[in-house]
């Protein structure tokens, strides 16, 4: 599977000095990958910057950035398939390894609207974590759909903003990966400009997630919702070559109506994305948490409502 397979490149199952080393060499490769592709891009531009920029395709902010997203859904009758694979790895204690590979396909029904249909799978590596049953195995995780209404248009207005709609249907705990009927929902408020024309962009993202579930001793669910805050910058480096950083401040609460609040996380890391021909195009993100802590637990980090590092890749195709 294709989380499974990244997961242990990423983050192997050795806990330590060489689980930290391996991130560091994945948080490397981004960017030599960044700088490979500019020296391969602008080698290959006989004319230089002019016909560089008249060669990069229309901008598509929905993927250019990592964990955040940018307000675009596409054109109308537009089509697409994509595999979002994430990773999530450091708890306080023990080896914690959760992947994810979400198979997606959207559609763009009207020029303000978007539907798209989802089915994740989940891999759980789980070893002397606090709180949570060793586990080593592989389930489905989630069916879902996202709506997108597009409320102001880039083009039109001075930034770009859409709404989206996740209810899923969960059959497995998202932290603990026992299995667990569920029902739950993510909502989004997205928002983009270009900062400079076809060169920098920014968003602006706002959530809310009640996908993360804890099952009780007495086999009730208790909710655990996460809202949170991001913003993200990307430059166009060279031709369909994107390179740039985000930054996400997430909340941890108990309960569904924010009674009780657990704890918090700042996320920082780079992010790339890449068309590949007229079609397709890649994305990857790392982000690692700098700073944040859980109520009742020592210590400048939470690492026990969310992860040490949590990681994006994404391929997607236009159809």
């Amino acid at each position: 599977m294709f989380s499974r397979f990244w997961g242990e490149c990423a983050f192997p199952i050795h806990r330590g000095r060489a689980n930290r080393a391996a991130i560091a060499a994945i948080a490397a490769v981004v960017f030599a990958s960044a700088v490979a592709g500019t020296l391969e891009l602008a080698g290959a531009s006989p004319t230089g910057g002019a016909v560089a920029t008249a060669a990069m395709s229309e901008i598509d902010t929905e993927d250019v950035f990592g964990f955040v997203e940018g307000a675009d859904i596409g054109r109308a009758g537009e089509q697409e398939v994509e595999i979002d694979g994430s990773l999530r790895s450091g708890k306080s204690t023990g080896t914690y390894n959760a992947a994810a590979t979400a198979f997606q396909y959207k559609y763009t029904a009207f020029a303000d609207f978007r539907i798209s249909a989802v089915a994740t799978l989940a891999d759980y590596e789980i070893d002397g974590v606090a709180g949570l049953s060793n586990l080593d195995r592989m389930s489905m995780q989630s069916l879902s759909f996202d709506a997108r209404f597009r409320l102001l248009d880039r083009a039109k207005a001075p930034f770009g903003a859409t709404l989206s709609l996740q209810p899923h249907w969960g059959f497995a705990d998202e932290t603990s990966g026992v299995p667990l009927q569920h029902f739950g929902w993510v909502a989004l408020l997205l928002a983009d400009r270009e900062l400079v024309p076809d060169k920098l962009v920014g968003a602006i993202n706002l959530s809310f997630d009640t996908d993360r579930t804890r099952l009780l001793p007495n086999h009730a669910v208790e909710q655990e919702p996460t809202p949170g805050i991001g913003a993200a910058l990307a430059a166009q480096i060279a031709p369909d070559l994107w390179l740039g950083g985000e930054a996400r401040y997430l909340r941890s609460y108990d309960g569904a109506s924010l009674q009780v609040f657990s704890g918090q996380a700042l996320y920082a890391g780079p992010t790339l994305y890449a068309r590949i021909g007229k079609q397709g195009w890649v994305s990857a993100a790392f982000n690692i948490q700098i700073w944040g802590g859980a109520v009742g637990v020592p210590g400048g980090l939470d690492l026990v409502n969310f992860e040490r590092y949590q990681a994006k890749l994404r391929i997607g195709f236009e159809l």
